[in-house]
């Protein structure tokens, strides 16, 4: 780093090639950070020799012949290495949106932490460094401590640099299964109580909780090796302390607790309702993360037994009636997992998934063995397929545009709150105040140390940042800008006990998250082995066998927050105050503990100070506590409202004839109006309203609603069974986003005079994360055609780039020329697209898919009858040329297909087929004929249709 800047300083640097020749570089970040710092090269010494060391052993030469191992030359020991490296450096680049290693290099996309202003001056100009930290003597010590005589003599390593924890001379892990029992004595759990053995055992395996035993808990993460910048912080009040009673009770202060984003999937369903039914009981709000919930939850239960038991719930135990297992938040992820129309309108609150702050760059990611037929059929995916969400950082700015998406969620649920997840990074205050700008009623920091279960090392190594870096950087841009009183600011990663709580608070937070925590608060014993699903315990497992022996209850949970709300009653009662929301934003009640940082050379040139003292003061201006709409009411009572964008929505929604059909249940109605490009989300409002009354299937009336015009953004969007949509004119981006069943019908102006096979008529990232619904475009479609798209049947008449990507399910046709990166990361569905040119081979991502010709009768059969019904709907030239000689055309279609599909009788040919022929989203029997044979023609339907 010293020599690149010395030389760009004396304009030499375009003259010379850096190459870093060190023993100190073995993983991925490791050479991202030479490269990030202008090295050309690099030759990692110690790291070819240990290859070269572990390719000599004994050990490792008898797995090559028994064929444990691929036998391979040294040389190609060494390759694979080298090949493995690369591959992480193009992950880390992929995270940062970035394509090439020569954009990459010298670029210096990093912060540091920890480090002096001697040290970044030096060799890293440029970089962000908050709080200051080691210099040059400071590295040089630690440098010399790495002796020669130890190798002399022969001493043996005790860590090998694992990160699992060792329980001797092993690196400190502030979660561990020591800390489990700690918290698991104090709150009355018995890791021997579950399902099956609780009815021998008193008070039904609750063990009462013990305030001395969370002492102890306490006490143990006080003394821990320092670990967080929060550990380096102390309270320096401005008033008298005051006796606890006088504090607000602990109810009041656990209505600010959330749970973090945990998916169902990610947990069991036990762990997973047994925290949300204890969240709900405190008055806090519950998170469903990233995959959807049951319908079942939605419901209050209100069939508990003496024994605390559920005939509706019978997999869980201390159960009471009134008890409900309903998320508060739902979440919406890149992936669309489970987000259906009912999931949003059952939701209190929505939440966004922008990024997530223990892997940022990345999207959710659930191992195959996890997804069993029940998790699969919240998610609209494949039993044992692994799923994993598009990255959200590149996602929402590429994909999709992140305002648009709130506009969406409050059309379909106007009683909702939108929260937005932001990473903790340098420069979330700028985003954040976007995200206000957008109407975002909630913005979440989530800090680099929060639980992800099923990620590699390397995504959540060296990635996300301190929350209270991000929490006291985004307060302060809200602040500064005048935008706090428009948002909720809620935080979580790493939140463990009330003084968390607390010093969070006072960086601004005004909600918390427990994640981590809150499962070992419910039995979690941290046996890391989230991904393998074989938790002991049956917390992160979906095996039935490991699922009964789930040890928790609502109870314990509960048990949990109670000692934390208390804790923080007497840190209040320490620092004189009797109300909670006064501590928020007062970072002057925080000061730097010169014995904390005294404690490790490493922490002891750290300094907070300047950094918390750039919030702005807040000690008299209280108003960001209350809402810019109502100053006399809290943020949380306030939601904010589309504007004139939706007006056109609820003039449908308000259609006599419309609400009318909806009440009742029944009946067929036609409405007709004109759309402008300035309406946007159309059909949202009115998909809610139906899904509030019936669900996702359960409307049997018919709504046909016709529009003619040039529509807005989200045109279409969530529309559900038995509304059916048909647009004259052209649509701009999403449309059928997430729509879920029905049928959207775009074709052009009756007066237009292009050719429309050849003409764009809908935009970019259509159908994202549609889960069922028929779709015709009378044109092209624009890039990201069917994007995680896990059920609609589709017809376009060509697409841009990135077709059928991360698609789970579903049809896609395309009877046009299609873009580059056809398939990419599609793991369901199958796609038919005309190749008369023979040009899709070069535009496919052969990562996954396979393409072929149509070979079984029962694929050219679902293709020729959704071509048909294509024609039918919209006219099309293109289908009506393809249908008069399709013993020829037929040859020109390319059938693409992921493995999970490779058995079905579309896809090769199958005896004794038992499912019927499916051609359309909305005709589950998979009827084939749109007219009985001797039927007469209705006045929509054509000729072609009766040939």
């Amino acid at each position: 780093g010293a020599v690149h800047h010395r030389l760009i300083k004396e304009g030499l640097r375009m003259d010379v090639g850096l190459v870093v020749e060190t023993g100190a570089a073995w993983s991925t970040h490791h050479f991202a950070c030479l490269v990030g710092y202008g090295a050309n090269a690099v030759h990692p010494y110690l790291a070819y020799e240990t290859v070269k060391q572990w390719y000599g052993q004994t050990r490792t030469q008898k797995m090559m012949e028994s064929g444990k191992l691929k036998k391979g030359s040294i040389f190609e020991a060494q390759a694979n290495y080298r090949s493995a490296v690369e591959a992480g450096l193009l992950k880390i680049l992929s995270k940062m949106g970035i394509s090439l290693l020569t954009s990459y290099a010298g670029a210096q996309i990093f912060e540091a932490v920890g480090l002096g202003e001697e040290v970044i001056d030096t060799s890293f100009k440029g970089t962000t460094s908050r709080i200051s930290g080691m210099e040059l003597e400071d590295i040089a010590s630690e440098t010399v401590m790495m002796r020669p005589e130890v190798a002399d003599a022969k001493m043996k390593l005790i860590n090998y640099g694992y990160y699992k924890p060792v329980p001797k001379m092993g690196e400190y892990h502030a979660n561990s299964s020591d800390l489990a029992k700690l918290l698991h004595n104090a709150i009355g759990l018995d890791k021997t109580a579950n399902l099956k053995t609780r009815d021998n055992k008193e008070n039904d395996g609750v063990k009462p909780s013990n305030a001395a035993d969370y002492e102890i808990f306490k006490k143990s993460l006080e003394t821990a090796p320092v670990s967080n910048i929060r550990d380096l912080l102390d309270f320096e009040s401005d008033r008298l302390s005051i006796p606890v009673t006088d504090v607000e009770p602990a109810s009041a202060i656990m209505e600010r607790f959330c749970t973090g984003a945990m998916s169902l999937g990610a947990l069991s369903r036990e762990a997973h309702e047994t925290l949300a039914i204890a969240v709900n009981r405190v008055g806090g709000k519950s998170n469903s993360g990233e995959g959807g919930e049951d319908t079942i939850r939605g419901k209050d239960i209100t069939d508990v037994d003496e024994r605390g038991r559920s005939d509706t719930f019978p997999h869980l135990t201390g159960l009471k009636n009134g008890d409900s297992a309903n998320s508060y938040i739902h979440q919406v992820a890149s992936g669309r997992f489970g987000v259906t129309p009912e999931f949003l309108v059952t939701a209190k609150q929505i939440e966004i998934k922008m990024a997530q702050g223990a892997k940022p760059g990345e999207g959710g990611q659930l191992p195959g063995p996890k997804v069993s037929e029940y998790i699969a059929g919240l998610r609209a995916s494949k039993p044992g397929v692994t799923l994993i969400s598009p990255p959200p950082h590149h996602d929402i700015y590429s994909i999709e545009d992140l305002a648009q998406l709130i506009h969406d969620l409050h059309a379909i649920n106007e009683a909702a709150g939108v929260s937005v997840k932001l990473v903790s990074s340098v420069g979330i205050g700028t985003v954040a105040c976007g995200v206000a700008k957008a109407n975002a009623d909630v913005i979440q920091i989530s800090g680099g140390d929060g639980g992800t279960g099923a990620s590699p090392l390397s995504s959540i190594k060296h990635a996300g940042l301190p929350w209270e870096l991000g929490l006291s950087e985004a307060h302060s841009a809200l602040m500064n800008n005048g935008l706090r009183n428009r948002v909720l600011i809620r935080v979580d990663g790493g939140i463990r006990t009330g003084r968390d709580l607390t010093i969070a608070a006072m960086m601004g937070a005004e909600e918390f998250g427990f994640g981590t925590i809150a499962m070992i608060a419910e039995g979690c014993v941290m046996a890391r082995v989230c991904h393998l699903n074989t938790c002991p315990v049956g917390v992160t497992s979906q095996k039935e066998e490991l699922r009964k022996k789930f040890p928790g209850t609502p109870e314990h949970v509960v048990n949990f927050f109670q000692f934390v709300a208390e804790e923080i009653r007497n840190i209040m009662a320490h620092l004189g105050y009797s109300k909670f929301e006064d501590l928020i934003g007062r970072t002057d009640l925080l000061k730097e503990s010169p014995s904390q940082m005294g404690r490790i050379a490493k922490t002891d040139s750290i300094k907070l100070a300047p950094f918390f003292s750039g919030v702005p003061d807040s000690k008299d201006t209280r108003e960001f506590l209350t809402s810019n709409e109502d100053p006399t009411a809290s943020k949380d009572e306030i939601i904010h409202r589309n504007g004139f964008s939706s007006n056109l929505d609820r003039d449908i929604s308000q259609s006599a004839d419309v609400k009318k059909v909806i009440e009742e249940n029944d009946g067929v109605t036609t409405v007709n109006f004109d759309i402008k490009n300035t309406d946007r989300s159309t059909c949202a409002m009115l998909s809610g309203d139906i899904a509030r009354a019936h669900g996702n299937n359960g409307f049997n009336g018919n709504i046909n609603v016709n529009f003619n015009g040039s529509a807005g953004q989200s045109f279409g969007a969530f529309v559900v069974p038995g509304l059916n949509v048909r647009l004259e004119g052209e649509a701009n981006d999403y449309v059928g986003k997430g729509m879920h069943g029905g049928e959207i019908v775009v074709v052009p102006d009756q007066d237009a005079g292009f050719v429309s096979a050849d003409s764009s008529i809908v935009g970019n990232a259509c159908l994202y994360g549609a889960t069922g619904g028929d779709f015709h475009a009378n044109g092209r479609a624009g890039e990201r055609f069917a994007v995680r798209n896990s059920g609609a049947f589709a017809v376009a008449e060509g697409t841009g780039d990135h077709c059928c990507e991360y698609m789970t399910g579903g049809v896609v046709v395309s009877l046009g020329s299609v873009g580059r990166n056809v398939g990419a990361g599609m793991t369901g569905g199958l796609g038919y697209f005309y190749d008369p040119d023979n040009m899709l081979d070069a535009r496919l991502n052969h990562e996954i898919v396979k393409a072929q010709k149509i070979v079984s009768n029962e694929g050219e059969a679902q293709l020729k009858h959704i071509i048909e019904r294509h024609f039918e709907k919209t006219g099309s030239e293109k289908a009506e040329a393809i249908l008069n000689n399709w013993e020829v055309e037929k040859k020109s279609f390319v059938q693409v297909y992921p493995p999970s599909e490779a058995n079905s009788p579309f896809v090769k040919e199958v005896e004794n087929i038992v499912s019927d022929l499916r051609v359309s989203a909305s005709s589950p029997d998979g009827e084939m004929c749109f007219l009985p044979v001797g039927g007469q023609l209705n006045p929509e339907q054509t000729q072609r249709c009766a040939d």
